[in-house]
Order: C-alpha cells, then sequence, then structure tokens
C-alpha cells in the first residue's frame, strides 16, 4: 500500500525562517521504491526524529531552485548513497536545481551529481518509471520559470504534488484523475501572490479537479497565523470536496486515504548509524 510521510507542511520565506512550520517536503513509500520530494529545510530533523533510515531512499525530486524546496537535498543524497560509498539512487530536479537558470542555481553540486546511480534534469512531459510508482512531470507558473510538478501514478490511486503556481484551468487540468491533490496554498483568501496560490485559487483548482481529498501545505506564515484548518474547512464547503490542512509527520494511505499523525520519537541510537 503506498504511503505518504508529511516531513514538513511549511513553505515561503518566513515559515522557513523561522520554522514556524517544518519545510521538509515529503516521503512517497510505494511499497518497492522511497522517493523523496522537495527536501527543504526541516527534512533532515524530522526524518531522524521518526528513525528513517536515509539509506532506504531510493530517489530525491526537487521541483525548482528555492531554499523552502532544496536545502537539504545534498545531505540527502549522501544518505541515500550509504555516505557516498555506495553509488545508487536517482536524484532528479528541474534545469534550474540541476543546471542553473537565469542566476538561479545550480543548487546540487559536482560533487553530489556524482554519487547517485542516475541523474535527471526535469521537463513537463518526462515520465520517471520506479518499481510501484510512475511520475509524469507538470508544468508550473512559478517565479523561477523551470518549476516542474509531479503526478504519481500508483497502483491504489494518483497522487499529484502541485508544487508552487499561480492558477489557471491549463495548469490545473494537467492534475485531472488525481485522487489526492496536495496543493502549495501558501496565502489565506484571496490574499494572492504572483507565482502561488491563495485560498480562493485553491477554491479554483479542486472544482476543476475534483480529487477525493485536497491538502494544503506550503503553507505561509500569514496563513498560519489565520489558521489553515479554517481555510481548508472554507474550500471544502465551496467545492464539496473533503479538504484539509497537512500538518508536519501527518501520515496518509493513498488507498483508504486514512490519515495518521507520526510522534516525534528521536532514538538515543538509529541501527543506521552501524556503519
Amino acid at each position: 500500500m503506498a504511503r505518504l510521510i508529511m516531513l514538513g507542511t511549511g513553505g515561503g520565506r518566513h515559515t522557513t525562517m523561522f520554522q514556524a512550520r517544518s519545510t521538509g517536503g515529503f516521503l512517497l513509500d510505494a511499497g518497492k521504491s522511497r522517493i523523496h520530494m522537495d527536501p527543504g529545510p526541516g527534512a533532515l530533523t524530522n526524518m531522524c526524529n521518526i528513525g528513517y533510515d536515509l539509506r532506504s531512499t531510493d530517489a530525491i525530486l526537487v521541483s525548482h531552485c528555492h531554499p523552502d524546496h532544496y536545502s537539504d537535498a545534498e545531505v540527502a543524497v549522501e544518505g541515500m548513497t550509504y555516505g557516498g560509498w555506495q553509488k545508487r539512487g536517482m536524484l532528479c530536479g528541474s534545469i534550474s536545481v540541476m543546471e542553473g537558470f537565469q542566476g538561479l542555481g545550480p543548487c546540487i553540486s559536482p560533487y553530489h551529481l556524482t554519487l547517485p546511480s542516475e541523474n535527471h534534469t526535469l521537463v513537463p512531459g518526462d515520465r520517471l518509471e520506479f518499481s510501484g510508482v510512475s511520475i509524469d512531470i507538470t508544468r508550473s507558473d512559478h517565479s523561477d520559470p523551470t518549476t516542474v510538478g509531479f503526478k504519481c501514478i500508483t497502483d491504489d490511486g494518483i497522487l499529484s504534488y502541485v508544487t508552487d503556481t499561480s492558477y489557471s484551468d491549463e495548469i490545473a487540468e494537467q492534475y485531472i484523475g488525481s485522487k489526492i491533490l496536495l496543493l502549495p496554498v501558501t496565502t489565506p483568501d484571496g490574499n494572492r501572490i504572483r507565482g502561488h496560490l491563495c485560498t480562493d485559487d485553491a477554491i479554483r483548482f479542486i472544482d476543476y479537479v475534483r480529487p477525493d481529498l485536497a491538502v494544503f501545505i506550503h503553507l505561509g506564515i500569514v496563513m498560519l497565523k489565520v489558521d489553515p484548518d479554517k481555510q481548508a474547512d472554507k474550500a471544502e464547503r465551496a467545492t464539496g470536496v473533503k479538504t484539509i490542512s497537512g500538518k508536519d509527520l501527518m501520515t496518509l494511505d493513498i488507498d483508504t486515504l486514512n490519515i495518521g499523525q507520526l510522534i516525534p520519537s528521536r532514538p538515543e541510537w538509529n541501527d543506521a548509524w552501524e556503519l
């Protein structure tokens, strides 16, 4: 059964700077593959807090070259490759992440690019294949023009991670058929910031895609101040689609849509340290 672990549900400069919410992205456990998407600040801390062995990661995907999405990526690569001693796993990122673009990035060093077995520079229209999941690469409208989104096709249904974008019907159309829609809703109500979604945009997005479940993530500091649970409830009332606000270390089973919550419990000793 495919399962999601939220390593962070915050986003934007101020949430990131003060870690009002972690900004660590999420782990997709597809059974035979474990994929870490957008390992920003807090990813390593939260993985340690739940006793996760970074060596079990099979792929790291980075949507674009903003620090709340990539800052822990190089150390996550080192973990995936057993400290750089074993060439394994896959590293994938947008053009800005992998090569640099118009002054952004690259955010992965030449050394770290040598560690995985495979590296891929992602553009919309690409497809990645893993055991238990295929991932279609989608287009975004963000201040990093190379930003990509991810539509993950699992045996239990489609999980879509929209990543940072402005709203348009063309952007939303890519995610038709999604069972779960992870929406980066940075600001509340109609408080729109260029290249990001606010709650009113999220309502349009949800109404267009009609998933079984929508989850607000990438919560900015103003969103946190006004209560993201109430904003999610506003979207649910407007669309009739079940909508929740994500929580750090929340778990979500894609098949059943069961939601759980991991409790941080940092072990005194992690067996993964027995190198």
